[in-house]
């Protein structure tokens, strides 16, 4: 367990710094708390990584956002998503679905702002719908 553990990290520590792009970094928080990373793909779409944990289970998402209608500081962003959760009894669970969300960039400060929705369709360890996920983040662009 701890060697899969010690290795998902290190994807997604690869993952977000593959390439000198503009990033972000800050937390997310909604069922539960997020550590969540953005990281600038092209002009307009974006890779986020997230590690976090809710009652009974650590969980590492990532999601490759499409910016869909930028206006002004505003993005409306939305993209496919994946999660995989260790349960502390250790069992381990995947799920793939899709985000979804809202974000807003201040000029005078390079801080973000999102509210997302990233719905889930459980596929380990048995098969169901998870709408739970909701989030609001906020992140130190650098």
């Amino acid at each position: 367990m701890k060697k899969l553990l010690t290795v998902l990290v290190a994807l997604f520590a690869f993952v977000a710094l593959a390439s000198a792009q503009p990033r972000a970094l800050g937390v997310r928080a909604g069922w539960g708390g997020e550590i969540s990373y953005q990281h600038t793909l092209g002009a307009e779409n974006f890779l986020e990584v997230d590690a976090g944990w809710t009652a009974g289970s650590v969980n590492f998402a990532a999601a490759y956002d499409f910016q869909i209608a930028p206006v002004g500081p505003f993005g409306f962003y939305a993209g496919p998503a994946a999660d995989l959760w260790i349960v502390n009894e250790g069992g381990i669970g995947l799920g793939v679905g899709g985000q979804v969300g809202l974000e807003y960039i201040f000029d005078a400060i390079p801080l973000q702002i999102s509210l997302d929705w990233r719905p889930m369709f459980n596929v380990v360890p048995s098969t169901g719908f998870g709408w739970q996920g909701v989030g609001l983040g906020i992140r130190y662009m650098f």
